[in-house]
């Protein structure tokens, strides 16, 4: 092989594309009811972001923060009302407006009270028009929130997936994490979102922690197997900025951190195979027969999503958009607090253009880190040209590097193992000099 030498596997988690931290303040402010005129309605996203947590973890860069005080999960609901309400108007009734998934993520959507879970569920679909019972509802929480009360409402108002971020069932390595609690606490939380009946369950856990070892992860995918979930998902650890961990950083250099993090993947994904389960994604394992609960990992930014909160995004064909974005608590804070004092919803805020060039790129990274591949005709159906015309200096690097499957079917791009298993280097790679010299300017806060 020749060429530049490798990048790093653990580059960044390509979960949206492009990164939030390439999005600016939108200058001319653009209204809603303009930007969703010509847009298809008819098989929307729907995700209402609860941005609150009972505590942050150390790994975590997600717009959350801890606690709400002085009945700020009302105000904020109140907010959300208020967003709903614009939203929905400026879809307008022109053409027929129809959701076709839901989501409530966060944060942790179950910091939420029964109660105000309920009226939460009351805005997507009285305000936004949505059927939870019709269509795919995930939902996440955390061992702590996971409560009979509250997963009874999400179980009677149509919660199709439950996803419990558990990380490791070995104690010593969740407070390592900096996330306190208890492999008893955990497995409580695990029995009643069972006794509550909703059809999937996904755990998360996360390889790479400090202390950890082969031994250790084994046994935390084994107990996460006892409960015989649908899903699951194994989360390389990141430590990054403004972060609890990133105040430290791992205890080895970063050469030696990375092998130990692929040595982890490789035992994971082959233990889970081994278990029954089929790869979706470098990151998302179905167990065997598992019917899909809603779109698989990375297939969730099509065009026409619906975003609710202020760290939610939402997406047209053209325009990627949302509210202003941090990790800084007293930022998140300043941010959530002006939301909840918001009343005028009917403009895009924050968020980034996204051009031909772009939709194709964000179509071949979302496609191609899946484990399944892109066909080849769909994309040049799509957009008019080839794949291999459009990005064939990087898919060469790839197939350089084995990357990509020789033994794929003729008209399908799809990774070979090891390439899934670097999609977080590889991901970047596709990445265009403008979305990278945004995200290089971009400052944390």
């Amino acid at each position: 092989m020749t060429g530049a030498p490798l990048p790093r596997p653990y580059g960044a988690y390509v979960y949206a594309y492009p990164h939030k931290t390439a999005y600016r303040p939108l200058p001319d402010r653009p209204e809603l009811a303009a930007l969703w005129a010509d847009e298809p309605k008819d098989a929307l996203s729907l995700y209402a972001h609860v941005p609150f947590c009972e505590v942050r973890c150390g790994f975590c860069n997600l717009f959350t923060r801890i606690g709400a005080p002085d009945g700020l999960t009302t105000r904020y609901l109140d907010a959300l009302d208020r967003q709903a309400a614009a939203v929905r108007e400026a879809l307008g009734d022109a053409a027929p407006v129809r959701f076709a998934a839901a989501a409530f993520g966060g944060g942790t959507p179950t910091f939420l009270t029964a109660a105000e879970l309920e009226r939460l569920c009351d805005i997507a679909e009285h305000r936004m028009g949505a059927d939870l019972r019709a269509v795919p509802l995930s939902v996440e929480t955390s061992p702590a929130t996971a409560t009979a009360d509250r997963l009874a409402v999400l179980a009677a108002r149509g919660a199709t997936r439950l996803s419990i971020g558990v990380q490791s069932f070995v104690d010593a390595e969740a407070r390592a994490a900096v996330r306190p609690q208890r492999r008893a606490d955990v497995e409580a939380a695990l029995g009643r979102i069972r006794d509550a009946g909703v059809p999937v369950l996904n755990i998360d856990l996360i390889y790479g922690i400090d202390g950890q070892t082969e031994e250790s992860w084994r046994y935390s995918l084994d107990a996460a197997l006892a409960w015989r979930p649908e899903e699951l998902y194994l989360y390389p650890l990141y430590v990054r900025p403004l972060t609890g961990l990133g105040r430290s950083g791992p205890a080895e250099s970063d050469r030696e951190w990375d092998a130990r993090r692929l040595r982890l993947y490789r035992l994971g994904r082959d233990h889970l195979l081994g278990a029954g389960y089929e790869q979706v994604s470098m990151r998302m394992f179905r167990r065997s027969g598992a019917a899909p609960a809603g779109p698989d990992d990375h297939a969730c930014q099509t065009d026409g999503m619906i975003g609710l909160g202020c760290g939610a995004r939402s997406y047209t064909a053209a325009l990627h958009y949302s509210f202003d974005y941090a990790v800084d608590m007293r930022e998140i804070r300043s941010i959530v607090d002006a939301y909840t004092e918001t009343r005028d919803f009917s403009r895009a805020e924050v968020g980034r253009w996204v051009d031909g060039s772009e939709a194709r790129r964000r179509h071949l990274l979302q496609s191609l880190l899946q484990a399944e591949g892109m066909e080849l005709a769909g994309y040049e159906e799509r957009f008019g040209s080839s794949a291999h015309e459009d990005f064939g200096a990087e898919l060469g690097r790839f197939a350089e590097r084995g990357w990509l499957d020789a033994t794929a079917p003729e008209g399908l791009l799809r990774l070979s193992a090891e390439g899934l298993a670097h999609s977080d280097g590889l991901g970047p790679e596709l990445f265009s000099p403008a979305v990278r010299a945004a995200m290089a300017a971009y400052e944390p806060k």
